[in-house]
């Protein structure tokens, strides 16, 4: 496995590398509604590349928009090849980004378990 540092930098040039061909590069009309890159995780050897997205769509067109992503991911993959002079291509691998919904019905329930005090 990589060293801690330098894959934290390696997975922070990938999140930018992405956000940038996500935010013009990619022509599918399946992506054409906004997609954020949150997070990038690095597998064992950097043989994958997990791509956190977060989604401002309804659930039919998340996953309309995740197939598009998956049908990206070969262009991803040689694109970051190239651009970050990696020595192996690493299989791209999207993920919608479902902590700020999981956070909220966390948030909710606490709410609900705790009555807000009286002075």
């Amino acid at each position: 496995m990589l060293g801690g540092h330098r894959s934290e930098r390696i997975a922070e040039e990938i999140r930018n590398e992405v956000s940038l061909m996500l935010a013009g590069e990619l022509k599918d009309p399946r992506l054409a509604g906004p997609v954020m890159v949150t997070e990038v995780r690095l597998g064992a050897g950097m043989r994958t590349v997990r791509v956190f997205v977060q989604l401002a769509e309804d659930d039919n067109e998340r996953a309309e928009t995740l197939e598009g992503l998956k049908a990206a991911s070969g262009y991803v993959r040689h694109e970051l090849v190239e651009r970050l002079r990696l020595r192996r291509a690493p299989e791209v691998i999207f993920l919608l980004d479902e902590s700020e919904e999981y956070g909220q019905h966390i948030d909710q329930l606490l709410r609900k378990a705790k009555p807000p005090e009286t002075l």
